[in-house]
């Protein structure tokens, strides 16, 4: 079964065919099954779910990796980590094949009732730069939109910086879709993006998140004090022991973001 490939797969921290050439005619659906299955399995041996992540949200990514909507997975207690002073350390021992993602994230007060951006808006409790920390287990990051739903969306790690409450961004939903980040590997810069390149903006991805849970059949829908990672402004890119990777960010008051991977 695939739920039991997949599980054996990520315990083994190996690395696999897609699961769409050993499996023909998998659908994204039955990879979330599978992603369901692994989940399951995390909480039987004490992984607790903090939040979720979406994932290929940047739409100007989606021909390089031949997937053409947005997926979304788990965030857990075990894959999350809050930088102090807006930085951390990461050890990437384990991971597969790993990308930095330099993202927008929210922490949310309530359920958000609405895909709109007011109802959006009065759920989140905080917002906050971020690296979302992807991995493949498919070789080359070769693979079709049913391994990444199956994969947990592709979910490594995900680091949280300095959380900056709503009510102190008064300007949030007009800057979101305007903020540019600066990515760095060792002080030099790599990749540049715009809030915009997110669905039209992060908010509008948790929006789109919402959606996505409630045409899904048997997903939790969010919750109170979930961590949400909205997708990665820039591309995705390969990371290896012993760099730094930094961010700048202008246009909100949110600070850029430093990693040093171990």
């Amino acid at each position: 079964m695939l739920a039991e490939e997949l599980i054996a797969l990520y315990d083994a921290a190996r690395e696999a065919p897609p699961f769409t050439q050993t499996h023909p005619g998998l659908t994204p659906e039955a990879g979330y099954e599978a992603a369901a299955a692994l989940h399951r399995h995390r909480l039987a041996l004490g992984w607790k779910p903090v939040g979720r992540k979406i994932g290929f949200t940047n739409r100007s990514i989606w021909p390089r990796y031949g997937v053409y909507e947005p997926i979304w997975g788990t965030v857990y207690d075990r894959t999350v980590v809050y930088a102090e002073r807006d930085r951390a350390v990461v050890p990437l021992a384990g991971m597969l094949n790993p990308r930095i993602e330099p993202e927008i994230c929210f922490g949310l007060k309530a359920v958000p009732r609405a895909p709109d951006p007011d109802a959006l808006l009065e759920a989140i409790d905080w917002a906050a730069h971020s690296f979302e920390i992807v991995q493949s287990p498919f070789p080359d990051w070769k693979f079709r939109l049913p391994d990444c739903t199956a994969a947990n969306g592709l979910h490594g790690r995900l680091v949280v910086g300095t959380r900056v409450p709503a009510r102190d961004l008064p300007q949030l939903v007009r800057a979101l879709p305007g903020i540019t980040i600066e990515l760095r590997k060792d002080g030099c810069p790599v990749d540049r993006g715009v809030g915009a390149n997110v669905l039209d903006s992060p908010l509008l991805a948790l929006g789109h998140l919402v959606a996505l849970l409630a045409g899904r059949p048997g997903a939790a829908p969010l919750a109170a004090g979930e961590v949400i990672s909205t997708g990665t402004i820039t591309d995705a890119h390969p990371v290896k022991p012993g760099e730094t990777w930094s961010t700048e960010l202008r246009g909100l008051a949110l600070g850029g973001l430093e990693v040093r991977f171990a």
